[in-house]
């Protein structure tokens, strides 16, 4: 699950939003010295996020039509598959618009400023500037995003050309989702709660 998928699996609650945006900048086990508990637990809630969807035979289906490609690319992908999907679809999963859940996102994020990593510091004003949760709702805008990231790959992923697999599996891989997503919110909601 990519960024949008983050924070909606957050139940709204700011602290575990920001420590779940974060998550992939915080390296190692040892962070809870670093940060307050509610940003712990939403450190902690992105990698039982991460660890469920990787393990996950749904997520496996859609890895499959990638691999020969993009091989272990494939992973990064459909995490932004996925995120299209709920951009896309948002008004079945939340009761407040994407806009208006966006723009709130970004305000607590950018409250929390003092705390973010510093490659988040650097991406933050852009994400922003060209309202990724939003326009990851479009075709344009995903591919814009797979075009980021595959700049910022050490190898070359040949990410930015995942674009024709969407379109050519779009329905397959919008079934997947819709078939995950309920699922993930269900370990997230028994996480967050148990916790």
């Amino acid at each position: 699950m990519n960024f949008l998928a983050h924070i909606y699996l957050s139940n709204d609650d700011p602290k575990i939003m920001v420590g779940n945006f974060i998550g992939d900048f915080v390296k190692g086990k040892n962070f809870s010295d670093q940060f307050e508990p509610g940003i712990v637990k939403g450190i902690e809630l992105h990698r039982v996020i991460d660890e469920y969807t990787d393990r996950h035979p749904i997520v496996y289906q859609s890895k499959v039509k990638l691999r020969p490609k993009y091989r272990h690319y494939a992973a990064v992908i459909v995490d932004i598959f996925y995120d299209h999907f709920l951009s896309k679809y948002w008004d079945n999963y939340h009761l407040i618009p994407l806009p208006t859940f966006a723009k709130s996102a970004y305000k607590v994020i950018e409250a929390h400023g003092a705390i973010l990593p510093l490659t988040v510091k650097r991406m933050l004003p852009y994400m922003i500037k060209d309202n990724w949760l939003v326009n990851y709702g479009n075709l344009n805008g995903i591919g814009q995003a797979l075009t980021g990231i595959s700049h910022r790959t050490r190898y070359d992923s040949k990410m930015e050309e995942s674009i024709h697999e969407l379109k050519k599996f779009y329905e397959e891989f919008k079934a997947e989702f819709n078939s995950f997503i309920p699922d993930v919110k269900i370990r997230t909601d028994a996480f967050l709660k148990a916790s």
